[in-house]
């Protein structure tokens, strides 16, 4: 079975052709960091023209790599939600249009699952699994049974841990995206040097402004004082609580699940704290840890072709097809799909 998969739900135009879930074929992903670089952020508007501009040229070279034409692609798994609205019509109505024009059935796929399903290509994850999924606009706490339903047990409360990261990016003058500096510049800093607070929230729901402020309030302190501060103690102090409170909820659901597995997906799971130390909290507790290679950290197509065949295969029957008034959602939880 071939599978299209087709990604535009933030800043990452990216078509994918995966056999059988398991084998990636081509997976073309075009990057907007560089052109929302200067903004700080996403600009919405942006990313759709940006979509628009690039998506036809990144599927023939996906269809090109794979060695495959249109008519030998059983079926178009696309991301109808969540995500930029804007961004997201941009890759339903180009996967609409192949699908009435080749008489190709679409998948719509829900964007969080795509991260999950990610560590399937390059893992044999034992179900049921907890599923910790961390990124610029995402962190929840998912479990995942043996028939591959998905319930989401919490989520933030208010800044997602990458939306985080990008802030104390910005206050420390570091740029855009945040994540993949604050990890490098963290270990020259010491973890210990600035104290940072714990938020108190119950059971598995998160929240980042607490932590993400503090960090604010110290540089807007230190300025005003006229004194200098570390940058690498700060990024190091701030990972350090991150990762300790990602690590702490998702082993505590973990063992409330009675689970053997977890699995981390999105962005934030190319953190490499993250990665070393749920590993090795987990393993304490009999826990095995999986996370995708880089490839498959960040938004991208072939993540969203395999959740379209586990979406084939486990999915309820009422629910595996879409047709062409398939619409875009940009809210929505992992339960509602």
């Amino acid at each position: 079975m071939l599978i299209l998969g087709i990604e535009t739900s933030c800043d990452e135009t990216s078509i994918s052709v995966v056999r059988d879930g398991k084998e990636i074929l081509s997976n073309h992903i075009s990057s907007q960091i560089e052109i929302h670089r200067e903004y700080g952020g996403v600009v919405p508007e942006i990313a759709s023209r940006q979509h628009i501009k690039n998506i036809a040229a990144i599927l023939d070279k996906s269809l090109e790599e794979a060695g495959v034409g249109l008519d030998d692609i059983d079926y178009i798994a696309v991301t109808y939600a969540p995500g930029l609205i804007g961004a997201l019509l941009v890759g339903l109505s180009f996967a609409k249009g192949l699908s009435y024009a080749h008489n190709i059935p679409i998948i719509p796929v829900h964007h969080i699952k795509g991260h999950i399903y990610g560590n399937f290509v390059e893992h044999s994850v034992k179900l049921p699994c907890i599923a910790l999924v961390v990124s610029g606009g995402h962190t929840n706490i998912v479990y995942v049974d043996e028939g591959h339903n998905f319930t989401d047990l919490g989520g933030t409360m208010d800044d997602a841990v990458g939306e985080s990261y990008d802030k104390v990016s910005r206050v420390l003058g570091l740029g855009y995206p945040g994540g993949p500096v604050i990890d490098k510049l963290s270990y020259e800093g010491d973890k210990d040097a600035i104290p940072m607070p714990e938020p108190k929230v119950d059971g598995y729901q998160f929240s980042f402004s607490g932590v993400k402020t503090s960090v604010i309030n110290y540089v807007n302190k230190m300025k005003m004082k006229g004194e200098e501060f570390k940058p690498e103690d700060l990024a190091a102090s701030f990972q350090n609580r991150v990762v300790d409170i990602l690590c702490k909820k998702t082993i505590a659901a973990a063992l409330d699940k009675k689970v053997e597995n977890i699995v981390i997906a999105g962005g934030v799971a190319a953190n490499s704290l993250l990665r070393s130390e749920l590993t090795r909290r987990a393993k304490e507790e009999n826990v095995a840890v999986y996370y995708p290679s880089m490839r498959l950290c960040t938004d991208n197509a072939a993540m969203i072709a395999v959740a379209g065949y586990y979406k084939l295969k486990y999915g309820k029957e009422e629910n595996k097809l879409g047709d062409l008034k398939l619409n875009g959602v940009a809210s929505m939880t992992i339960d509602q799909d």
